[in-house]
């Protein structure tokens, strides 16, 4: 790998520069070579408005994230010089280490790029706070590793525990593949932790019995605990796989922290979910995730018991799902990079970058949630957030449009198909036929979040469906183009799933729909009361890339406030839901956005407790939650 040969240092003023404050950038010349002539650019959140409010540099371009400014005419930068200049005209303030420059690259007077190293954005005129400690020291008054913690559990611990647990003689072909599972999904996210499952008899083992009970309902298990053996009752096999999980967990504990946990000796677990949905999403199109890094998510969410996988696979930044009738998705739709057909975003530099899942590696993941008993929701984001799939299919824009006639909250130019354009409805046609071919689940997710409130009203277009429909305005021309989504959807023998922006503009019919409450915790009541199905997932307390303190040296995003691990475990996604309406909340999802994710560390860190929070939000009753313990029992978790 080649050295990189210039470095740019960001810092930002709170104090100067008007109420946002002001960068100031300093690139550093490392190389054995004056440059003049050149252009710096570089990705932050925190973006350019004012395009005149910059000093000792030329702006010559924003798209979204995407900045470029060039020094001033004439200037030279000397081997280890520096060329220093300040950015204002900001959108918002920034409030954190990461809202500055993620990546940079310098464009040269010959038109080739070289790389730049960025690091963290420093605070100057205040001090800068360090990052707290995120979890307090753990206490546990029963000595076992069990997250999420059961529904009923009535345990006396041991003074050992066994080698490994093995499937007495006479357990069926079925139970026997359960065990393997359990085993397998054990030893890839520990591969150097002992196993806990055998399938043969293991010297100074436990026996393990199993009883099918249908009576106790899906996805429930019984576990009863002997100095001989385990007894697991379960309900179905997806009941199975969780009580050989827990028995996994615990003696897991057992082994690597022998002086706070055991492995009981004798008693009984009586368990079930509490919510029906307990998920997890991924935006893979900010940051791509290769296929084996997805399936590694999966079986997390495996062994925390969850069992939705939402996976975002369209934004603005790249579309990453093969769509064989249209090849341009996922050539000209995912190419990131200063000479490709969409520009660098979100930590991208001079170096092109792209990614997608082709079908049969979509297949492949969705055989492997399955196995875990975890359902996977697609999702294609539509109309908005569309840039690429505008880019990739241009004749899906309407030509008479002026191309910046409006925004996205992310900066993006007009980044919404047109409901006004048939065509539109074709390629989604074809895409939603190959996407039921390709995932069993009965929802498709189609997004419907963030259309801005001026989006399309400059397309002659549109004007004319509004005109001959009598629609107004943006969210009704939005609404008109769900319904029609969903009509497609319905047709194909699916329902339509999307963020809670959907029921804007007079929505879509209600029945079957299932709604993600994001912007704040009382749309969920909202859409219940219109007669949604909803899906918690609030930004202020189960956003994942959100910040969890709010010192400058704590990384995150911070648009939905301060969500540290103590507030995601303890929200109560159900508080405001009357007994009426409480059957419409079907339940609780951790959501992942990836902007802030440019490495596997910063996702651990973010991801991490708060996914298994969430988790045992899904499943454990609120009067059994406790905070200490469950400090003392995160720790064990699996890592991404």
């Amino acid at each position: 790998m080649a050295p990189v040969l210039f470095r740019l240092e960001n810092a930002w003023h709170p104090t100067e520069g008007g109420q946002n404050g002001r960068f100031t950038f300093t690139l550093v010349n490392l190389s054995d070579a004056a440059i003049s002539g050149f252009k710096v650019a570089y990705t932050s959140l925190t973006r350019v408005i004012d395009k005149a409010a910059c000093s000792n540099a030329v702006f010559v371009n924003r798209n979204a994230n995407f900045h470029q400014f060039a020094p001033p005419q004439g200037f030279v930068l000397e081997p280890g010089a520096s060329w220093c200049f300040t950015v204002a005209g900001l959108h918002r303030p920034a409030v954190h280490r990461t809202d500055g420059a993620k990546s940079a690259y310098l464009t040269l007077a010959d038109g080739s790029h070289m790389a730049v190293a960025v690091a963290d954005l420093m605070l100057e005129g205040k001090h800068s706070e360090p990052a707290p400690a995120l979890l307090p020291e753990g206490k546990v008054s029963e000595p076992f590793a069990m997250l999420p913690w059961p529904a009923e559990a009535t345990l006396v611990a041991g003074d050992s525990f066994p080698v490994a647990l093995y499937p007495a003689e006479g357990a069926s072909l079925a139970e026997l593949r359960t065990v393997e599972n359990a085993l397998r999904l054990f030893c890839r996210l520990f591969s150097v932790g002992h196993a806990p499952l055998a399938l043969a008899p293991v010297h100074e083992g436990r026996a393990l019995r199993f009883e099918e009970k249908p009576s106790l309902g899906a996805s429930a298990y019984g576990i009863v605990f002997s100095q001989s053996d385990v007894t697991i009752s379960y309900g179905d096999i997806a009941g199975l796989q969780y009580g050989l999980t827990i028995l996994a967990q615990m003696l897991h504990g057992a082994r690597i922290k022998p002086d706070l946990f055991r492995f009981p000796v004798s008693g009984n677990i009586s368990d079930q979910p509490r919510y029906g949905w307990r998920g997890c999403h991924l935006d893979v199109s900010r940051q791509f995730y290769p296929t084996h890094d997805v399936k590694r998510l999966i079986d997390i969410l495996a062994w925390f018991r969850m069992n939705i996988f939402h996976w975002h696979l369209s934004d603005d930044e790249a579309w990453r799902l093969e769509i064989k009738a249209y090849p341009e998705l996922t050539t000209l739709g995912v190419l990131r990079g200063p000479d490709e057909p969409l520009l660098p975003q979100l930590g991208n530099g001079a170096e092109p970058v792209g990614g997608f899942y082709s079908q049969e590696e979509v297949k492949d993941v969705v055989a492997h949630a399955t196995a875990l008993h975890v359902e996977v929701i697609p999702e294609i984001d539509i109309p908005g957030h569309s840039t690429a799939t505008l880019v990739a299919l241009p004749d899906l824009v309407d030509g008479q449009e002026a191309p910046d006639s409006y925004r996205s909250v992310q900066g993006y130019p007009n980044n919404a198909l047109n409901p006004a354009i048939e065509y539109t409805y074709e390629v989604l046609g074809k895409v939603f036929d190959e996407m039921v071919e390709l995932f069993p689940s009965v929802l498709i997710h189609i997004g419907g979040d963030e259309v801005a409130s001026n989006t399309w009203m400059a397309s002659p277009l549109a004007k004319k469906l509004m005109e001959d429909e009598g629609i107004e305005g943006t969210f009704g021309l939005q609404s008109y183009f769900m319904k029609r989504i969903q009509q497609m959807l319905a047709e194909r023998g699916k329902k339509l799933a999307g963020w809670d922006e959907v029921s804007h503009g007079g929505g879509v019919d209600p029945e079957g729909t299932l709604l993600m409450a994001w912007q704040k915790p009382e749309v969920g009541l909202e859409l219940a009361k219109q007669g949604y199905d909803v899906v918690m997932t609030p930004g202020q307390a189960y956003y994942l890339d959100m910040v969890q303190a709010t010192e400058w040296q704590e990384p995150g995003a911070s648009w939905a406030g301060t969500v540290p691990p103590h507030h995601t475990y303890t929200y109560e996604a159900v508080a405001e839901f009357p007994a009426e309406l409480a059957a419409r909340m079907r339940g609780v999802q951790a959501c992942i956005w990836s902007e802030h994710f440019l490495n596997r560390d910063y996702f651990n860190h973010l991801v991490f407790p708060r996914l298994p929070a969430i988790a045992e939000a899904a499943w454990t009753p609120k009067a059994r939650k406790d905070w200490l313990r469950f400090a003392a029992i995160v720790p064990l978790s699996p890592r991404y």
